[in-house]
């Protein structure tokens, strides 16, 4: 049986088509934020089989089968590899109009080569010739990223983290560009009393600064930026509710600090926004000092299904959409930076679709001509980033912004196998602008929006990101 997916997969129009065949298929991905574990890169890992690249950690996949009926023990639990991969294959016929039907395919035929629809019939073929060519070079961690033709990819990496997997990977002048990507969210969540003080003393460990009070924490997170910058960062990402709407920290509040981490009890501090934003402030100062690019991920509600939580941890499927008020903190944070000139690139992402408009429109606040597009509104991200969060996200900033800025896509996985969702993209933002050329929308000139849709894709991220 043939499939939908063809050469011409999402291209609905002629123009679509060269679109994206002439100017968008070819080119390389820069991927600049993902959660991609470096270690497996520096030792150029290659899997057993198609369940240990593709399923484990996915939990994407993991919410699917769950809904489907799936015991949890062909998901996370203890069935043997080929019985959990079979559990999803007997799933996928019944994910029509989910986004995982397109990706799943998407990712069997590149780099895999599979065009036939995954299901109960095809299940044991597919998982034999996958297994067959993952134990191939070209099957290895750094033989997919140079298949995908990955120029450059951001990793998500926390402040005590020694990057040792980053510096054997520029040591081997890997051609694919592994960056880290600073990720302090641990040493925002005061909320959490005791789980933050145990982080504290592990910065305070690992930074060699003592840290008793505000000043120090905030030394401390500093040597661990220029620790990073020298080893090749140059990107900072945030993972939050919502941002605090800014407030002074008062010398009661540093001195309720420092009283705070001497004590041992699980005595919550009793301004939480308060330090969350400052200590925010004071690290987006340091980015703007080192022309870092920050990024903030906000409006998630995490680990919703405590009894899942305990049992499987963070990341197990249960989280999803909040409904936080973002307007007022995003735009007092913003402003507090910009009044002194220390707003450096900033790329805004929500989570929730009903903010699409609040974001897209922050974002046109804070653009000073200094630079490009200084102020990025993100892809469509987590449960947006599917043809139809993909397309309203694009649409939102065509309108209240300007679309040709844009830096594009990425993938925000944890998977080897997830590049074809910038594929996915592209296939999108042409038939968008294709179907415009041919309603007269827009001009039909090929090589002008060519060029547009080319910059969109990659030429605008190879800038903003300062690549070589």
């Amino acid at each position: 049986m043939s499939t939908i997916f063809t050469e011409d997969f999402l291209l609905q129009n002629d123009a679509a088509k060269k679109l994206y065949h002439g100017y968008a298929a070819d080119l390389p991905i820069i991927d600049y934020h993902n959660h991609l574990p470096a270690n497996e890169i520096a030792e150029n890992k290659t899997y057993q089989n198609l369940t240990e690249i593709w399923l484990k950690g996915d939990h994407y996949k993991w919410r699917a089968m769950r809904t489907l009926g799936i015991n949890e023990k062909l998901i996370t639990g203890s069935a043997s590899d080929a019985e959990k991969f079979t559990a999803w294959a007997s799933c996928v016929p019944h994910t029509l109009r989910n986004p995982l039907f397109h990706w799943t395919h998407l990712e069997l035929k590149n780099p895999f080569g599979i065009n036939q629809y995954l299901n109960n019939d095809s299940a044991l073929d597919i998982y034999h010739t996958a297994n067959e060519l993952l134990q191939k070079d070209a099957f290895s961690t750094r033989g997919l990223l140079k298949n995908f033709k990955v120029k450059m990819l951001c990793t998500t990496d926390d402040p005590c983290d020694d990057l040792v997997h980053h510096l054997k990977i520029n040591a081997d002048a890997f051609e694919t560009a592994v960056l880290p990507g600073f990720r302090p969210d641990k040493a925002l969540q005061i909320n959490n009393t005791l789980e933050f003080k145990n982080y504290i003393k592990k910065l305070s460990q690992v930074a060699q600064i003592k840290i008793t009070d505000f000043d120090s924490l905030l030394e401390a997170l500093k040597s661990r930026i220029i620790f990073f910058h020298e080893t090749g960062c140059g990107i900072a990402d945030h993972g939050l509710q919502k941002i605090p709407i800014y407030e002074s920290f008062t010398k009661e509040l540093e001195i309720e600090f420092k009283t705070f981490l001497q004590n041992e009890k699980d005595i919550p501090f009793s301004n939480p926004d308060a330090f969350t934003i400052n200590v925010l402030v004071a690290l987006c100062k340091i980015y703007h000092e080192k022309e870092w690019v920050q990024q903030f991920h906000l409006g998630p509600i995490r680990n919703n299904n405590t009894k899942l939580f305990k049992q499987i941890g963070a990341d197990a499927g249960v989280d999803s959409i909040g409904d936080f008020s973002q307007a007022e903190g995003l735009s007092s944070f913003l402003n507090e930076l910009d009044k002194t000139d220390q707003l450096t690139k900033t790329i805004l992402y929500n989570i929730n679709p009903a903010d699409n408009e609040v974001f897209a429109t922050m974002i046109g606040n804070f653009n000073d001509g200094s630079i490009k597009a200084k102020i990025q509104y993100g892809s469509g991200w987590w449960f947006l980033d599917q043809l139809d969060g993909m397309e309203k996200q694009i649409n939102t900033l065509s309108t209240m912004g300007i679309i040709s800025t844009f830096v594009g896509m990425l993938t925000d996985s944890r998977s080897f196998l997830s590049f074809p969702r910038h594929e996915y993209f592209r296939r999108l933002l042409c038939n968008m602008f294709g179907a415009e050329m041919e309603k007269g929308l827009l001009p039909n000139d090929e090589k002008w929006v060519g060029d547009i849709i080319a910059n969109i894709c990659y030429h605008n991220a190879h800038t903003y990101f300062k690549l070589n």
